[in-house]
């Protein structure tokens, strides 16, 4: 008599086909942080985020950012229009703090965004020591705006070795030009701020608010 029971067959599972985990990448226009998408497009399926500061500067970095994303196979970009509160952040605190205020301004803006989107990290073009306000002390107090985990895999590179990096992927052409990141600061930088001078510095800028007007201001751009 023929056994006509059928067998399961145990299927394999791909792990090419694993759902990656998402993360959100902070794009300003330069150099750094479409390197810092490109080194971790393999691991995790990247949504991206842009924070203008029209009408302070020109449009130049968001068309930048547009392009980075289409290179990148980013279906669309999240802007954020940041001009008049990054100028209201500059107005309202002490000069040396501007960059760390800014920062903590993107990253706390960008948790949020992240959340939305289901991204569980944020991903930066940040660098140790590569600017005077990307110092240990300072990036330690960015880090503390945030629950979300930041990662930096440009964190040990240098200048040179990230622009190499940039043409090598082939993103020099479009990233060139002078970065508008620092359109509204002056003075010079604190390199190794305290947390409580944060504190008191967004307290007086009334942080919190201009995080929620922010909220306000989102434009989403399909990539093409």
């Amino acid at each position: 008599m023929k056994n006509t029971a059928k067998t399961k067959t145990n299927k394999k599972t791909n792990p090419n086909k694993t759902k990656k985990q998402k993360a959100l990448l902070l794009l300003s226009g330069g150099f750094d942080s479409p390197v810092a998408g490109k080194l971790l497009e393999n691991k995790f399926q990247l949504s991206a985020i842009h924070f203008s500061q029209t009408p302070f500067t020109d449009n130049s970095a968001e068309e930048k950012a547009k392009k980075i994303c289409k290179l990148l196979g980013i279906p669309k970009l999240i802007i954020i229009d940041a001009g008049e509160t990054l100028h209201e952040i500059a107005k309202s605190t002490y000069p040396e703090f501007y960059f760390v205020l800014m920062k903590r301004y993107f990253m706390q803006v960008s948790e949020i965004i992240a959340e939305k989107e289901k991204c569980e990290y944020l991903i930066t073009g940040e660098s140790i020591g590569q600017v005077s306000s990307q110092t240990a002390s300072n990036l330690m107090n960015i880090n503390l705006s945030t629950k979300i985990e930041i990662l930096r895999p440009l964190f040990f590179y240098t200048k040179q070795e990230i622009i190499d990096k940039s043409k090598e992927f082939g993103f020099h052409e479009i990233s060139k030009g002078p970065e508008t990141c620092d359109a509204l600061a002056h003075g010079k930088v604190k390199t190794k701020s305290k947390i409580s001078d944060i504190m008191r510095e967004e307290k007086k800028c009334k942080m919190e608010q201009k995080i929620k007007q922010s909220l306000k201001k989102i434009r989403t751009e399909k990539i093409n």
